[in-house]
């Protein structure tokens, strides 16, 4: 990739100060099958965008809505710097593609044939139906039969690729999972730790509504509405703080919004389960006060 000043045939700058910028790959006619990068107009380059062809340009997507909104960009033209007079006629519009990262928003990107615009370094994309890795004999020895002193290094899968591309924000998830495990254990035993001392406290009551003819659904029902209550308050004052903290968030999230509401529920969910196994013990405890015991408890 290089970066490439030019200017759009028939355009006037927005300003005198306007400088267009773009990001150039050089790539080989079958580089977007390769990548699987599919085309949404015209062509991809062929064999035939050679050095004495005329000059040829793809681009993606989003220059294509910046610089003809409302028309056909197939047919213009370009004008690179500082190759100046040379115009490349666009011949092919394809879909963007996150080369910066799965974070990054896509810009201004151009494609030119490797036969028209050569390059001394140069990387390699192989697609293979067989684990990519096992084909990486034969790729260097296809690439030592052109040039045997041409070193072959640096060989990744995508995955490889991928994987590396969010290892910083995977460690974010992975830390603030556990941070997250941590609060919901810490609100289990906090939970539990208030309703065992609830009943513990509440054994003489506990007990005259059984003599009174109290049944231990009944027993039960009171300790657990009693920690649903208190769950259900610490939810909403959670779910208060988590959205008045989603700028923040947001910043740490890939693929989903800080106020995503399937989120949102099922981490509600999550802890409603949590809390209500958290009651069930002090609640069965409660159920076993023996009345006769609970009467003469002080």
């Amino acid at each position: 990739m290089r970066v490439s000043g030019f200017d759009v045939e028939g355009r006037p700058p927005a300003s005198p100060d306007e400088v267009l910028v773009s990001n150039d790959r050089i790539v080989s006619p079958n580089y977007f099958q390769a990548m699987g990068i599919p085309l949404l107009k015209g062509r991809y380059f062929t064999e035939r965008d050679g050095s004495k062809a005329p000059a040829v340009v793809i681009i993606n997507e989003t220059t294509a809505r910046r610089f003809w909104p409302d028309s056909d960009p197939i047919g213009r033209h370009l004008i690179f710097k500082p190759e100046r007079p040379k115009s490349c006629e666009i011949v092919g519009v394809v879909a963007d593609v996150k080369h910066s990262g799965l974070e990054a928003e896509s810009g201004v990107e151009l494609y030119r044939p490797c036969l028209q615009v050569p390059l001394l370094l140069m990387g390699l994309v192989v697609r293979t139906t067989t684990d990519p890795l096992s084909g990486a004999a034969a790729v260097r020895s296809q690439v030592w039969a052109v040039d045997k002193d041409q070193p072959v290094y640096n060989i990744k899968t995508m995955e490889q690729y991928l994987s590396e591309s969010v290892k910083p924000r995977r460690f974010n998830v992975l830390l603030l999972s556990l941070l997250a495990g941590i609060a919901v254990l810490l609100a289990a035993v906090g939970i539990y730790g208030v309703l065992g001392y609830t009943v513990t406290q509440r054994t003489h009551e506990i007990g005259i509504r059984m003599a009174l003819g109290g049944e231990a659904r009944d027993v039960l029902k009171l300790v657990v509405g009693q920690g649903m209550v208190l769950t259900l308050i610490g939810v909403g004052i959670g779910l208060a703080g988590a959205f008045a903290l989603t700028r923040v968030l947001s910043s740490l999230l890939y693929g989903v919004t800080a106020t995503d509401p399937a989120t949102f529920v099922g981490v509600s969910l999550l802890l409603a389960g949590v809390a209500l196994l958290a009651c069930c013990i002090p609640a069965r405890r409660a159920t076993k006060v023996d009345p006769v015991e609970a009467l003469r408890y002080e």
